[in-house]
């Protein structure tokens, strides 16, 4: 006799092995072959120790994911995969690519659903992000800034220079080697600002290093990005609008040497200049010296042979005013010559004329002189006289002989009544004797 099944509130009950055993059922009769898929791989997650990976699969509308389930790919099929998309893309699949893979539907009870892929085709991954290239290359045109960045002047010595790479990478060393190893001893100022320079992260490491050189932008005269080689898939996120536009719209010069010659992503397109290699990129910028220097040479030359021909002609034109000066000269020492001699002879018979006058005036002045002093004399002499008689009827004997006196207080002589007081001994000086007397 069967087991009666369990029931709740008049409906059976069911074991969570009898659901997935139906599930699993209903799948393997709905889907009975395998189905080309197209979806976003934004984590492939591999596991290094198997060898099998379990990539997170998103479908899209903007940026809102609207589908996501797991995927499956043995080791097998990870590594057939992966040597395709090395020969047609350069590189192994990794992760934020789109895809267009072979999968069958599976349900496992104890793992739940997934697609279980076999294949994955690299061209068309190769295919999406040409079209989201594309899409980038547009609306930086129609944002009219696509060619911003090379409309800047690049200085005419660009030696101050912001270098956004590793330290660790071929392509870092590589660039400077070339650099300060160039055979004309040009002199560059190099600063590393160390970045991610692939995969998802480069895109906001590489637009924070642009950031913090914009903030020094006084420093430099030009930044370089550059990297070592890698395939389309490998340089997608050159290809990103975020860091395009950070790059084209840049207020200093970028120089590009992220990819060979196959792989000129957006940011290539959108810097000031976009070289194949950083060698390449590093002969860019030597090459600028060495024009410059070539110019300095020109211009050398030009100047040389200038100054050249230019003593030579003032050289002939002192030659011919050499020989007409001489000429000039001849003839005008001939007729100063001439004007001398007649000129002596005036002034022999002028000097003559007027030492014979100025004779005469010197004895007739000294006749004067003579005569002058004589009445100067006399006259200072009556003069003398008088200012002695004078004096002698000022002296103080003459004046006690007319019978004046001379009232002294201690010795000085007293000229009004204000100057004595009551007790006062005074002198009083005659022309012959003294009297001393008292004041009350």
């Amino acid at each position: 006799m069967e087991n009666q099944r369990e029931t709740f509130n008049d409906r059976p009950v069911y074991s969570l092995s009898e659901i997935t055993k139906s599930i699993k059922s209903v799948i393997n009769k709905t889907y009975t072959r395998a189905y080309y898929v197209k979806a976003e791989l934004i984590k492939l997650n591999l596991y290094p120790h198997t060898g099998h990976c379990y990539p997170e699969l998103v479908e899209k509308e903007g940026d809102r994911i609207i589908t996501q389930m797991r995927a499956v790919i043995w080791k097998s099929q990870v590594e057939a995969i992966n040597e395709k998309f090395i020969k047609i893309t350069g590189e192994k699949l990794k992760d934020n690519i789109s895809i267009l893979c072979l999968a069958t539907v599976e349900f496992s009870p104890q793992y739940g659903l997934a697609l279980y892929i076999q294949d994955i085709e690299p061209t068309y991954t190769l295919g999406e992000l040409m079209k989201n290239k594309l899409a980038v290359i547009s609306r930086l045109k129609n944002e009219g800034v696509f060619t911003a960045n090379k409309s800047l002047q690049l200085p005419l010595l660009p030696k101050r220079i912001a270098v956004i790479s590793v330290e660790t990478s071929k392509g870092y060393s590589d660039f400077m080697i070339s650099l300060n190893d160039n055979n004309w001893n040009y002199c560059f100022e190099c600063e590393l600002f160390t970045s991610i320079l692939q995969g998802d992260k480069a895109i906001s490491t590489i637009c924070a290093r642009l950031t913090e050189i914009e903030k020094r932008k006084q420093d430099f005269d030009c930044v370089v990005i550059i990297r070592g080689g890698g395939g389309d898939v490998g340089l997608s996120c050159y290809d990103d609008y975020t860091l395009a536009h950070k790059v084209a719209t840049f207020p200093l010069p970028i120089i590009s040497g992220i990819g060979h010659s196959t792989n000129e992503s957006v940011t290539d397109m959108v810097a000031f200049a976009n070289k194949i290699t950083p060698t390449e990129v590093a002969y860019f910028l030597i090459q600028k010296f060495h024009d410059f220097a070539i110019q300095v040479e020109e211009m050398q030359d030009k100047m040389l042979k200038y100054a050249s021909d230019l003593l030579e002609n003032q050289k002939n034109k002192l030659l011919l005013l050499e020989n007409n000066y001489h000429l000039i000269a001849m003839r005008f020492l001939t007729q100063e010559k001439s004007k001398l001699e007649n000129l002596q002879n005036v002034i022999q018979l002028s000097a003559k004329q007027y030492l014979t006058q100025e004779k005469n005036k010197l004895e007739n002045l000294q006749n004067m002189t003579k005569l002058s002093a004589k009445n100067i004399l006399e006259n200072q002499k009556k003069d003398l006289q008088s200012l002695k008689e004078h004096i002698e009827l000022l002296h103080p004997d003459n004046v006690l002989k007319r019978g004046y006196s001379i009232t002294l207080l201690n010795g000085k002589a007293v000229t009004q009544a204000k100057q004595i007081k009551s007790g006062d001994i005074l002198t009083t000086r005659l022309l012959k004797g003294t009297i001393e007397s008292e004041v009350k």
